[in-house]
């Protein structure tokens, strides 16, 4: 079995993504109804694609946004994949993520990725996001990490914030248990910061966060918000606390105001008749984006 470098942007494979694109229109999209608006905000050049996350290992958002770049914009505006070194360095994921476009976190692949005139997509969040309690379901969870802010203001490129809402009611997340990843260490041998008690089917009541489930098959809604460009750029800026802490709030808040507007709508929708999505794949939606 091929082992990918996880620091190679040459891993990318153009046939890969075309037999992965149909994977997801005939399987992820079929199951998981979805809606998509946006498109249009996405800048030319790079930029840094920042979104909550969801679903836990499922994590449908992430084929969904990949999937309708792909379809929509073409291959090369595709942005790269930042992932967890962990996760990405075990087979068969290193098998399956590498060919997509996917590559270790670090800001000098992020660099790399701008100075080739791509883009980069990230999840700030990480655990804490993708296996965040169900009570917080609609809720933007980056914690206090700040990374993506610094990688932003270095490389002076403008973020496109990505609102998800639908994805993590795949499963039920009882409880992320980060008092029980502190105690047995969990940061130290797997860089988890959470242990999560989750409720899922077939397997029912389970603890942690690699345990394969069948997915719920909710519908999805995600939009493309307007980018953000800052007044300051550069390593000065990136090394301002204050401002930093300033933009990050401003990310997370526009983030934040276009889930809870988005799962409003959605759940208006579920009660109105007809208004359920149709099964297959979708690019549009049928509710009106935020204003631009």
């Amino acid at each position: 079995m091929r082992y990918y470098d996880i620091d190679s942007l040459d891993n990318r494979d153009p046939v890969a993504i075309a037999r992965f694109a149909r994977l997801v229109e005939g399987l992820v999209l079929r199951w998981h109804p979805h809606h998509l608006s946006g498109m249009e905000r996405i800048p030319e050049g790079p930029s840094l694609f920042v979104a909550n996350h969801s679903g836990g290992i499922w994590t449908p958002d992430s084929y969904m946004l990949g999937w309708a770049i792909y379809k929509t914009l073409g291959l090369d505006r595709m942005p790269y994949g930042l992932a967890h070194e962990v996760i990405l360095s075990q087979p068969p994921v290193n098998q399956i993520l590498c060919p997509l476009g996917v590559v270790r976190a670090s800001h000098d692949n992020a660099l790399r990725i701008f100075a080739a005139g791509r883009s980069a997509l990230v999840y700030p969040g990480g655990d804490y996001d993708a296996m965040r309690p169900y009570s917080r379901k609609d809720e933007v969870v980056f914690g206090d990490r700040r990374g993506y802010i610094r990688l932003a203001l270095t490389a002076g490129v403008p973020i496109v914030p990505v609102a998800t809402v639908g994805a993590h009611e795949v499963y039920r997340v009882l409880s992320d248990m980060r008092w029980l990843a502190r105690l047995i260490g969990a940061d130290r041998w797997a860089r988890l910061k959470v242990m999560p008690l989750t409720l899922s089917f077939p397997l029912g009541l389970t603890l942690g966060p690699v345990v394969p489930f069948i997915a719920n098959p909710t519908d999805i809604r995600q939009e493309f918000l307007p980018p953000i460009y800052f007044d300051r750029s550069g390593p000065e800026a990136a090394a301002d606390e204050a401002y930093v802490a300033a933009c990050s709030a401003r990310v997370q808040g526009t983030i934040q105001i276009a889930m809870t507007r988005m799962a409003d709508a959605r759940r208006m929708a579920k009660l109105t008749p007809g208004g359920r999505p149709p099964r297959g794949p979708v690019l549009g939606s049928p509710w009106p984006p935020g204003p631009s």
